[in-house]
């Protein structure tokens, strides 16, 4: 009897023994499987998780493409000696203002400076142009002329004569006699300006001179349209310039004024005061006052 219970008490400590060493390895087996799962979260990849070294897609721009740009500087021919003719043109309205100066280059050399300074007054204001509009400033229709400090072009044409309104060969300017050109628009200036102008639904133009002070409607033999003698009149009452109804002092062919309105597009002629100052000011309260009429119509 003590052999068999000696056997059986042995039997029952083999079996107390091996469940221990289970649980002391169950535990052991946890604790190793905490020490390798810390609860610290993995760090955000550094690409927004898209691969080493690839760039974050952008979200595309749907009104890129749809959006006009402003403003738009075109070259709309070349001068005799090949100097650039450039419409620089602001707004993204249907229809076009057209400001023009320097015809007459280095005789009325402020008139070039006041188109420069209205490209510089429409960059910084947009919102000066109205909606329905576009504006062109065109600062010197006579590049030649302006550098030669003269008043014609490197042909020795007076552009003011060579448009297709009663056009002539020859012209008068005060009591001198000048060039009109071989034909209407025989200079590359003044074909540019033509081609560029009925490319574009032009409804005004002011076209500036030097020296009296006043304002003029155009008119193509006969009397000026309503239109024409409407837009001089809110020019001249805004910039406080006299207005006439006729230039009369000598005989004028081929005036570019006149030949838009042979070509149905109201314009004006404004003669700065002197041939030095722009008198910007004044000129911009008329440039002002001719948009807002245009964009009431």
């Amino acid at each position: 009897m003590k052999t068999t219970h000696l056997i059986l008490v042995l039997f029952a400590l083999l079996i107390l023994g091996g469940g221990a060493y289970w649980l002391t390895q169950t535990d052991s087996s946890t604790v190793v499987e905490n020490e390798l799962n810390p609860t610290d979260t993995m760090p955000v990849e550094p690409d927004g998780g898209i691969g080493d070294g690839a760039e974050p897609l952008e979200e595309p721009d749907d009104q890129a493409e749809d959006d006009a740009p402003y403003s738009n500087t075109v070259e709309i021919g070349n001068s005799v000696e090949g100097r650039p003719i450039v419409a620089h043109t602001f707004g993204t309205g249907n229809d076009h203002v057209v400001f023009m100066s320097g015809l007459h280059g280095g005789d009325a050399p402020n008139t070039s400076a006041l188109g420069a300074e209205l490209i510089e007054y429409f960059t910084a204001n947009e919102s000066a142009v109205p909606e329905s509009l576009q504006v062109t400033v065109i600062p010197t229709l006579n590049p030649d002329g302006l550098a030669g400090d003269s008043r014609f072009n490197a042909n020795g044409v007076d552009l003011n004569r060579n448009f297709g309104c009663e056009w002539a060969a020859t012209s008068m300017w005060r009591d001198q006699e000048v060039s009109g050109g071989s034909a209407p628009y025989s200079e590359p200036e003044a074909a540019a300006v033509r081609n560029y102008l009925e490319e574009i639904n032009a409804v005004g133009a002011v076209v500036w001179f030097a020296a009296e002070g006043k304002v003029y409607p155009s008119a193509c033999e006969g009397v000026p349209s309503e239109e024409s003698v409407t837009l001089a009149a809110t020019f001249a009452n805004a910039a406080d310039y006299p207005v006439d109804a006729e230039f009369d002092a000598y005989q004028i062919n081929g005036d570019i004024t006149n030949w838009l309105a042979d070509e149905g597009v109201p314009a004006i002629s404004v003669l700065l005061t002197d041939r030095e100052n722009t008198e910007l000011a004044r000129n911009l309260a008329g440039v002002d006052a001719v948009l807002q009429a245009l964009a009431a119509e």
